[in-house]
């Protein structure tokens, strides 16, 4: 892992962070390159051992899927970070959002998305040994920061490990996520993930006269 000094972003100087119990090793959800770079960056400057689990079974088609998994190694890769692929269990997605079709956004759809991506990274932090997990979920403003956490913690408290409830938002925090994500030229997704989120974000267009969401093509600048 490189520096603390290889990750100052103009004129600011990063603090130390400290994971809970003084963990040196973090098992980190990560749902994007975008949301995934500023906490990947600020782990990498307090010397915190991080491992990326991607783990997002939600994002859909399987052709988005593999854009942003594909931006986030790539940003693992320059970072001397361990990606860890668990695949597109999308079936499963599937089963366990069955029903829920129709919830809004931050809705109980999403609760239940979160908890299984959160089940997951816990349960491999447990049989890896790993002692705190945590995500890049909460840093984007249009996620609900209690919905996540509360999730993150049940998952944890059932597989024996902790969950790190940091606001990767505060100081600067989603400024520096949009610096980063210009500067790295991240692929810019224009949806939450699913295929409900696409759904009705194509619907709020054709009802302000904006055309239909093109997939792959719009990145950061």
């Amino acid at each position: 892992m490189r520096s603390m000094e290889s990750f100052a972003a103009g004129d600011y100087s990063r603090p130390v962070l400290r994971a809970p119990g003084d963990a040196r090793r973090v098992l980190l959800h990560s749902c994007c390159a975008p949301c995934a770079g500023e906490v990947m960056e600020a782990l990498a400057a307090s010397a915190i051992e991080t491992a990326l689990f991607f783990y997002n079974p939600n994002i859909h088609p399987q052709e988005e899927y593999l854009l942003r998994k594909s931006e986030n190694i790539r940003h693992a890769e320059k970072l001397g970070m361990a990606f860890i692929d668990a695949d597109y269990d999308v079936d499963n997605w599937f089963a366990r959002a069955k029903g829920m079709e129709n919830e809004p956004e931050r809705g109980r759809r999403c609760t239940a998305c979160f908890d299984m991506r959160f089940e997951r990274t816990a349960q491999y932090a447990r049989d890896n040994g790993f002692a705190v997990i945590s995500s890049t979920l909460g840093i984007s403003r249009w996620k609900d920061m209690e919905q996540i956490n509360g999730c993150g913690e049940r998952a944890a408290a059932a597989a024996g490990v902790a969950y790190w409830t940091f606001n990767w938002r505060k100081k600067g925090g989603s400024q520096r996520m949009l610096e980063i994500a210009k500067r790295e030229g991240f692929y810019q997704q224009e949806y939450c993930g699913c295929v409900y989120s696409l759904r009705d974000a194509n619907r709020w267009r054709k009802q302000t006269g904006r055309p239909r969401i093109e997939r792959g093509i719009k990145f950061y600048r």
